[in-house]
């Protein structure tokens, strides 16, 4: 019985017939195509559309000059308006209560609309996901934060006390500048401020920077538009910028190209403009 068992499981295994190989798969696209027939057409993709942004701004701002690098910087589709001499109408106002630029619109947001330089640039690099200009690991993340808020709390007052008086912008309440003061006492509280500034620019190139092209690394952040921008107001006292921070304001244009150099035409010509009076007065 063993035997025969042996013998039968022998033959049927000997009859077993192979599994079938799998033919060539077919001819890929890239092959030549039969005679007499044309090749199938491939879809050509479509460019990707650039996200729409509304924008209102001055052009002579460099809170402003930061938006609308970081908008061109980031591929949006922005449609700008000059809210130059509009800002307290009320039609602006029923919108922006703090009468403020830049703003933008966007449905998304409770209320429509945002203003704020940084708020503005957060926003939208959260939204559209850019992490290379505001990077999404929290470490990295709260070093630009860090470097904004040092910015606009430390820095820009300022830049704007030694700036304002030159630009002919108004002070902020509660400022010499602003008060009835004697124009000598303004004049020494505009040379203390301007004095003032070395210390935290050095804090951005020794802490921020730490060795690094950018505060973002190798890519500028939004911090990095945000203080290039600011560091643009200071022409208009012939500021001597130390040449790290000369050089650092080049890499970042050279880096962004017509993103920056665009805007920040706009902000040099006014610079321009308002020295050329300050002369003819002279």
């Amino acid at each position: 019985m063993a035997k025969t068992v042996t013998k039968s499981a022998g033959k049927s295994a000997v009859k077993v017939k192979p599994k079938a190989v799998a033919k060539p798969a077919a001819k890929t696209a890239s092959a030549k195509p039969a005679a007499g027939k044309s090749a199938p057409k491939t879809a050509k993709a479509k460019p990707a559309k650039k996200p729409a942004l509304k924008l209102s701004m001055l052009k002579p701002s460099v809170n402003n000059m930061a938006v609308r690098v970081f908008a061109r910087a980031a591929g949006f589709d922005a449609a700008e308006t000059d809210a130059w001499g509009h800002t307290r109408s009320p039609e602006y106002i029923a919108r922006n209560p703090a009468h403020l630029t830049p703003m933008i619109e966007d449905k998304g947001l409770p209320r429509g609309v945002l203003w704020e330089s940084c708020a503005i640039m957060q926003y939208l690099a959260n939204k559209h996901g850019l992490e290379k200009f505001y990077p999404k690991a929290p470490a990295k993340r709260a070093m630009v934060d860090s470097a904004m808020f040092y910015l606009i709390g430390t820095l820009y007052p300022y830049v704007a006390r030694a700036t304002y008086p030159a630009l002919g912008f108004p002070h902020y309440a509660g400022e010499v500048g602003h008060s009835d003061a004697h124009p000598d006492k303004k004049s020494e509280a505009q040379k203390a401020a301007m004095a003032a500034i070395a210390e935290p620019l050095e804090v951005f190139h020794s802490f921020f920077r730490d060795g690094k092209p950018f505060i973002g690394g190798k890519h500028p952040s939004i911090a990095d538009i945000r203080l290039a921008a600011t560091l643009e107001f200071l022409a208009v006292i012939d500021y001597a910028l130390p040449k790290w921070a000369k050089e650092y304001m080049a890499a970042i244009e050279k880096k962004l190209g017509k993103a920056y150099a665009e805007p920040a035409g706009d902000v040099r010509g006014y610079i321009a403009y308002v020295r050329s009076q300050a002369k003819a007065s002279a």
